[in-house]
């Protein structure tokens, strides 16, 4: 397999078909030893099942494991940690991986939980958890599917899950795109498989989940990223921190279409098409976020509640009589203001309290808020 390839495999045997890929992949031969010690890292971002779209399925990663035992490499560890305003161990139990970690007897290392060290990346100091540096390999298995702020999320931000939550604040704080971008840097990425299965293009948090019944291989993150940009409707020039990597000290990467051979291969592993073709996610116009939200430094989570809880008020017609916007995000700590979500906006004459609200507790507050100021 060379650096430049993506491979993908289509049908609904998860497993088999990851293994199949694998095969197809030789990863055995890229991993240095059968003494090296293995890091998976999927998508748990939530306590969400995979069909919805927002989690790796445990059946991808099942596959990579059974892949690694039969060719002798045993030494393997799943480490994730949920975003902030969640449980990661919640998350392992609704989204199947205890019974993973049992079936296989693989240990999980919650990240949430974990210590950390501090990584130089240009202009940047990062905190990164312990996980990653007693890690000889490391097989990051992104869920490719939209997000509500860096427009996608794929492979190089899926490893926003190996640094600890008061960096990932930081992160938010800082814009997301450039620590996205030196985060590279810091954490590599030895190998990746995308569940690209059934992933919702527009929330990282899941609900609107389009079947794609395809997983994908590759070892190069930008490029994946650059594809999955494409399968978004996306260019990746939408996206920043692709396309800016480099003045945050990341090795410039060709990103057009012609830099990358996209192989098609079958449940046997052989090779069934190499036309390149990608294949784009229908997407349907949801609530118009821009035109309601002000938002400066909101953590994901907290963005992600925002926007099924707008969608719920549109279908009622109700949305159309806020006539206020909400303000949502770290840069309104200390600042007053007429409407506000999130304990940052809690100086706000009306704010929704939580770190993060959830979707209903956003949907009734500002259901409150539209029909008080309905009255009046």
């Amino acid at each position: 397999m060379k650096k430049n390839d993506i491979l993908r495999i289509y049908g609904t045997s998860y497993k088999k078909n990851t293994i199949a890929l694998l095969e197809h992949a030789d990863l055995k031969s890229i991993i240095p030893s059968k003494d090296s010690r293995i890091l998976i890292k999927p998508n748990l971002v939530s306590p969400t099942p995979a069909q919805f779209g927002a989690t790796t399925h445990p059946e991808v990663v099942a596959g990579i494991i059974e892949y690694l035992k039969r060719h002798g490499l045993v030494d393997i560890t799943i480490a994730e940690g949920s975003w902030v305003g969640d449980r990661t161990s919640e998350s392992v139990e609704v989204c199947g991986y205890d019974k993973v970690c049992r079936e296989y007897g693989v240990e999980f290392v919650d990240t949430q939980l974990d210590g950390w060290y501090e990584e130089e990346c240009g202009e940047l100091t990062l905190k990164i958890c312990n996980c990653v540096k007693k890690a000889d390999f490391i097989i990051n298995v992104p869920v490719l599917k939209g997000h509500c702020q860096t427009k996608m999320t794929c492979a190089l931000k899926n490893m926003k899950g190996l640094i600890p939550n008061e960096e990932k604040r930081r992160f938010h704080a800082l814009g997301l795109h450039r620590p996205i971008a030196s985060l590279r840097k810091a954490i590599r990425q030895d190998f990746i498989v995308v569940d690209h299965i059934c992933g919702d293009p527009y929330s990282e948090d899941g609900g609107h989940p389009v079947t794609k019944n395809c997983i994908m291989a590759g070892m190069d993150p930008a490029l994946i990223d650059a594809y999955a940009c494409r399968a978004l409707g996306l260019s990746p020039e939408d996206v920043p921190y692709l396309v800016e990597g480099a003045q945050y000290g990341e090795t410039p990467v060709d990103l057009s279409e012609n830099a990358v051979d996209i192989i098609t291969i079958d449940d046997r592993g052989n090779i069934a098409d190499k036309s390149g073709n990608v294949e784009a996610f229908v997407k349907e116009k949801l609530v118009e976020v821009s035109d309601v939200v002000e938002e400066v430094e909101s953590c994901s989570a907290c963005y992600a509640a925002l926007i099924p809880a707008l969608e719920r008020l549109a279908e009622e017609g109700l949305l159309e009589k806020l006539n206020d916007t909400i303000a949502i995000g770290q840069g309104f700590r200390g600042k007053t203001g007429k409407l506000g979500a999130g304990d940052c906006t809690e100086g706000f004459c009306y704010h929704i309290a939580g770190c993060p609200p959830d979707e209903d507790e956003i949907y009734e507050g500002l259901k409150m808020y539209i029909s008080d100021k309905y009255k009046n």
